[in-house]
């Protein structure tokens, strides 16, 4: 479980609210969207979920621990996919750059090997561990970073406006590891100002606006999400 109490981050001289007093909680196992438009607060919030922000004010708490007093645990429990995956990458091929969270748990190489060949058959990837990362397509290097995530056997998923820039086909292979891995138990959060990919398999819907929770809901109204910014599906 994660859950969000009063959080507020603010950036620069403190003058400018990216999120403002948010409480939410993602339970063990729920596919949830956080959807808003651009500058809603969606990236800032999830950013909290394993320590790479710190709240102004407020708490984050993974599995019952607090970030802050653990942050390796909540990174190795919440797996992290950016938005744009080359900000993650942090080797030249394939395997190597999925293998580099299981070897920073220090699992021995065998487990390692496991953990790398799991994810990258649970993303179609297979066969592809000594490719190039920059040969790869966008759809490609998009699963590669999930299975990054994925080789840290994490509680929870959060994936960063996953499908931008992404063609139908790379879509399709990307949202049908998502269902896999929410009907595996494991939590799912996908940030979008979109809800057309992703609409069918969300247990809940919850929007930023402003930095404020604006709704939170399983069965959202479209007009509604169309008054946020967020397209409906």
């Amino acid at each position: 479980m994660i859950q969000v109490r009063s959080l507020t981050h603010r950036y620069g001289d403190g003058s400018v609210t990216a999120v403002d007093d948010v409480s939410l909680t993602v339970d063990d196992g729920e596919f949830l969207v956080l959807a808003g438009p651009n500058g809603s607060g969606k990236t800032t919030l999830v950013r909290h979920f394993n320590g790479l922000l710190d709240p102004d004010s407020g708490s984050v708490a993974v599995n019952g621990r607090p970030v802050t007093d653990d942050v390796v645990a909540a990174r190795t429990a919440v797996g992290m996919v950016f938005q744009d995956p080359r900000d993650g990458f942090v080797a030249a091929t394939v395997g190597a750059d999925v293998a580099f969270g299981p070897e920073n748990l220090g699992l021995d190489r065998a487990a390692v090997e496991r953990r790398v060949d799991d994810a990258l058959a649970a993303v179609r990837l297979d066969g592809k561990h000594d490719a190039r990362i920059e040969t790869l397509s966008g759809g490609e290097r998009e699963r590669v970073a999930i299975a990054g995530a994925l080789a840290m056997d994490p509680d929870h998923l959060v994936l960063d406006e996953p499908f931008t820039g992404l063609d139908w086909p790379a879509r399709q292979a990307v949202l049908e590891r998502l269902e896999a891995l929410h009907e595996s138990g494991r939590s799912v959060v996908v940030v979008t100002h979109d809800l057309r990919d992703v609409a069918a398999l969300a247990d809940r819907v919850v929007v930023l606006s402003g930095g404020r929770v604006a709704l939170d809901s399983p069965t959202p109204d479209p007009e509604r999400l169309t008054e946020l910014g967020v397209r409906p599906p």
